[in-house]
């Protein structure tokens, strides 16, 4: 694999990040609600090694033309972002949720993050179609690591970018509860349209 392979990579890796979607919306309620950002980012990332893993050992391919499976995934997806997001919309105060830091607290965001980002059939479709674009058949690296290079490349895109957005949230938010509220239903809203569209979008692939 190349340097210059790499850069370009990375470059597509930051444009897809900078587009606001489920992550995004998880990143910025977890930045208003929670102590730190860091375990719900964090969980975000373990979801994408989940990811990058799977299409490394090729199973992805297996899921995306196994329509039953690819639905299922699907299915859980959604579900999981619309209780997510119904849960928000129902607790939208700024209150941190991560008071005393409890160890079961933290782990609480990190799996919800990595839910969020590893039960995401677009993320995962989209690893499919991205990375091995950017394989190097001719020699080198077997593809299998180089598909974890890429994939460590995007996570760390996306462990700079969350954080980010997570903490601007509080920043900017923290003496504007108000403020703060609305972006927290916002955010929960997000994530319900989102794993509604998902939902209506395998439906619809199945008539």
């Amino acid at each position: 694999m190349t340097a210059s392979s790499l850069t370009a990579f990375w470059a597509v890796s930051v444009l897809l990040v900078l587009v606001p979607g489920a992550d995004w919306a998880y990143a910025m309620t977890a930045g208003l609600r929670d102590r730190s950002v860091l375990p719900a980012v964090g969980g975000l990332l373990l979801g994408y090694v989940g990811l990058t893993a799977v299409v490394a050992v090729g199973v992805a391919a297996v899921l995306a033309r196994t329509p039953v499976v690819l639905t299922v995934l699907t299915v859980l997806g959604a579900v999981y972002l619309v209780g997510l997001g119904v849960h928000t919309l129902a607790r939208p105060g700024g209150t941190p949720e991560l008071a005393g830091a409890a160890p079961a607290a933290w782990r609480r965001q990190v799996v919800r993050g990595a839910g969020v980002s590893g039960l995401n059939p677009k993320a995962l479709l989209l690893f499919l179609a991205l990375l091995p674009q950017f394989v190097d058949r001719t020699g080198g690296w077997p593809p299998a690591v180089q598909i974890g290079a890429l994939g460590l490349v995007h996570m760390a895109t996306c462990g700079v970018v969350y954080v980010c957005v997570g903490v601007l949230a509080r920043t900017i938010l923290r003496a504007r509860p108000a403020a703060a509220r609305v972006v927290t239903r916002i955010s929960g809203a997000a994530m319900v349209v989102i794993g509604a569209l998902l939902l209506a979008e395998r439906l619809a692939a199945l008539r």
